[in-house]
C-alpha cells in the first residue's frame, strides 16, 4: 500500500494519527518560508487544487463545506497556518507530512488562499 494509501486507510477507518491520553504530542514542524510569488503562482495553484480535490474533499466537502470537517474560512488564515494544519495535523484532522512533500503542502496552501478556492 502506498503512504496515499495508508493515511487514506487510516483516516477513512477512524484510526487517528493523534496521541493517546498518556502519550506526549509529538512536536510541529515548523513551517518553511512561504514567499509571496509562491502563493500566487498559477502552476503551483493548479497543482495544489488537483491535491484538494484528490484527497482533502473527503473530509472538507467538495466546496469546503458541507463536510465532516470545520468549514474552512480561508480569508481570514495566513499562509503559515494553512501549512501548520496541514503539515502537522490539529485535532481531528491527521498530519499529511508523511504523505505529502513540503513542496505539495506549499501548492495545496497556494490553492485555499487563493481566489480559485471555494468559501
Amino acid at each position: 500500500m502506498t503512504a496515499l494509501g495508508a493515511g487514506v486507510s487510516e483516516h477513512v477507518l477512524g484510526q487517528s494519527a493523534m496521541p493517546a491520553a498518556n502519550e506526549p504530542e509529538p512536536p510541529r514542524d515548523p513551517p518553511p518560508p512561504i514567499p509571496a510569488t509562491v502563493l500566487k503562482d498559477a502552476v503551483i495553484i493548479a497543482q495544489g487544487e488537483k491535491i484538494w480535490h484528490d484527497q482533502c474533499t473527503h473530509c472538507h466537502g467538495a466546496r469546503a463545506y458541507p463536510g465532516k470537517a470545520p468549514k474552512l474560512q480561508p480569508r481570514t488564515y495566513k499562509p503559515e497556518f494553512v501549512w501548520d494544519r496541514v503539515h502537522n495535523g490539529f485535532r481531528g484532522m491527521p498530519a499529511w507530512k508523511e504523505v505529502y512533500k513540503p513542496e505539495e503542502v506549499l501548492a495545496l496552501v497556494a490553492y485555499v488562499l487563493s481566489d480559485d478556492f471555494f468559501p
